[in-house]
């Protein structure tokens, strides 16, 4: 498969959304709104939840199926509200030494004069400033799209996993054939350039995790999910040094082994 075809596979509103991973990977979900200053984003949702026996906070960004659920939520775009309640529960998972986990959907930040106006970008920084020194294992599942800084404000992480249709770039091919060529009709060549699909992330050592997606959905597919994210956490709880761990894993994005 094709690169932009890899990314209008991501965007299928048919796709399972965040909030369908919450509802199958984890029981007792309670959500939590709001970010104690401006109001509730509902592009993001989080709380906190069972994942078997191990409480943890879970937090994703959720698009929608339908028409009316994609306008209700943004089309998954987060305002800064929606970062700032997100940095909130990630505070308040360290305090109780809960994992973190979050499901990451977006094609970007929302882009509006109103979220400029209340600190889009200072809210995506302060999430990347918090998210490198939480004490606390965090995994990020990147499940369709994962656009530019609005993905990253989630997923700054100990690990990063990727469905096999999931993408990963700066910015979108549409976008980057607009500036690069002035012409959006040039948006698969763009794709390709970019190097946004879960293999290319794989390659650069950005995915920890290639998730495949046979049987999408069924509860055969989230059974596996679970039982591996379950081990994972259960790793990283025992680590030493989780956030120079964590610092050195950015580190080194894109090194090859001859170069290390």
């Amino acid at each position: 498969m094709q690169a932009y075809e890899r990314v209008k596979t991501a965007r299928l509103s048919s796709r399972p959304t965040a909030l369908d991973y919450i509802h199958s990977l984890f029981s007792g979900f309670i959500e939590f709104h709001g970010d104690r200053r401006h109001g509730d984003d509902k592009a993001i949702v989080g709380g906190i939840a069972w994942l078997s026996s191990i409480p943890v906070t879970v937090i994703g960004i959720e698009k929608g199926h339908t028409a009316s659920e994609r306008m209700e939520r943004s089309f998954g775009a987060p305002e800064p509200e929606g970062y700032r309640k997100a940095l909130r529960l990630m505070k308040q998972a360290e305090k109780f030494s809960r994992p973190v986990i979050t499901i990451v959907d977006t094609s970007g930040a929302y882009c509006g004069v109103g979220a400029e106006k209340r600190g889009q970008g200072e809210a995506i920084a302060r999430n990347l400033m918090e998210m490198s020194t939480l004490d606390v294992p965090i995994i990020t599942i990147l499940i369709g799209e994962g656009g530019s800084g609005g993905a990253l404000a989630l997923a700054l992480s100990d690990r990063l996993w990727m469905l096999e249709n999931a993408v990963y770039s700066v910015i979108s091919p549409e976008g980057c054939a607009s500036i690069l060529w002035r012409d959006g009709s040039k948006a698969a060549e763009a794709a390709e350039a970019l190097c946004l699909t879960a293999s290319d992330a794989y390659s650069a050592g950005v995915a920890d995790r290639i998730i495949s997606e046979e049987n999408l959905g069924s509860k055969e597919f989230y059974a596996a999910l679970k039982a591996d994210l379950r081990d994972e956490i259960e790793v990283l709880i025992g680590k030493e040094d989780l956030t120079e761990l964590r610092y050195q894993r950015f580190r080194s994005f894109g090194r090859r082994e001859n170069d290390l």
